[in-house]
């Protein structure tokens, strides 16, 4: 089966930035660019194959047409026609909403469909970029309430200067903020469910403040605290090295400047591949091949079972 690709989900927004057009050598010239979607099965954005056998089809149709070859059998059992992941790259100008989400626990008591863990792999990002993960002191919900009411939401919150290649996993409920001069990919469970803690008093073009979820918030957050909430690794040429696994992705990051054989046939899913740095070509034992460099992003189907990557290639692998 063929290795895809799609076309960008581009997202202009308050706050985006202009890294992601060059990244991903795209000839637009949409302003204010702060999120890629790269593959996304979200109803109302939702992805568009980008050439091939299945060119202009949807994530979901491409879901309902292969149904397991695509996803394996496990994960269209437990998720259906809808595809469980959303990749994103995203650039920050401004600081993001400070902002949290639920589990699929809570989301279904407040009447949503599920619930949002994700994970931040840290690309190039500029230099003093810094972003907040976690609550670094005890606080109860009834101070939550009062801190944003008094702008000192921050003051709980634990900020982190960060470089590339740091890595922040975020299971639901957690804090967190994107900061200025962060350039990172993001994954996540297929959901759009986001609750606005705080936005720093800043106002949209229409000169309106973005509304603020704090009562569902509340109920979403753990209030756990952590001593630390950065993702620890060694990095290593040539092999795979696990950063997160967790119920909804398993991720690893490869920094390859010599061929490598990726082994997929004990794995029950679809894989997905995130360029991040360099270039490489991939195939399949079958003879499908592809590139994969910086900013491109190829789903690879579960009936795939070996890849070859050749090059000088640095990218994210995550499956579910």
């Amino acid at each position: 089966m063929e290795l895809i690709k799609f076309k960008p989900l581009l997202k202009s927004t308050l706050w985006g930035g202009d890294k992601i057009i060059p990244f991903k050598h795209l000839d637009s010239k949409q302003e204010l660019v702060g999120e890629s979607w790269e593959i996304s099965g979200v109803k109302n954005n939702e992805t568009i194959v980008d050439g091939g056998k299945y060119d202009g089809m949807t994530t979901t149709q491409l879901v309902v047409e292969l149904k397991e070859k695509l996803v394996g059998a496990d994960n269209y059992r437990r998720f259906g026609n809808e595809f469980p992941l959303l990749i994103k790259f995203i650039d920050a100008r401004q600081d993001l909403s400070i902002q949290v989400h639920p589990t699929d626990e809570i989301a279904h008591k407040q009447g949503k469909e599920r619930g949002k863990t994700e994970m931040w792999y840290l690309m190039k990002s500029d230099e003093g970029a810094k972003l907040y993960s976690g609550l670094k002191k005890q606080i109860t919900p009834e101070e939550y309430k009062q801190m944003v009411e008094d702008d000192t939401i921050c003051d709980a919150l634990a900020q982190y200067a960060v470089k590339e290649g740091d890595v922040f996993f975020l299971p639901a409920g957690r804090i967190h903020a994107i900061g200025t001069g962060c350039f990172l990919a993001e994954i996540q469970q297929t959901s759009d469910v986001t609750y606005r803690i705080y936005d720093f008093k800043r106002k949209d073009k229409d000169g309106n403040y973005r509304q603020l979820h704090t009562k569902e918030a509340a109920e979403s957050i753990n209030y756990t605290v952590s001593d630390d909430y950065r993702t620890h690794y060694v990095p290593k040429k040539n092999e795979g090295i696990a950063l997160v696994s967790c119920p909804y992705f398993t991720t690893a990051v490869y920094d390859l400047d010599e061929p490598m054989t990726l082994d997929y046939s004990d794995l029950d899913s679809f894989v997905i591949l995130i360029g991040i740095e360099g270039e490489g070509t991939v195939q399949t034992s079958r003879g499908e091949k592809t590139t994969l460099a910086a900013g491109e992003t190829i789903l690879i189907p579960a009936t795939a079972k070996e890849l070859k990557i050749t090059g000088t290639v640095k990218f994210l692998e995550t499956y579910v």
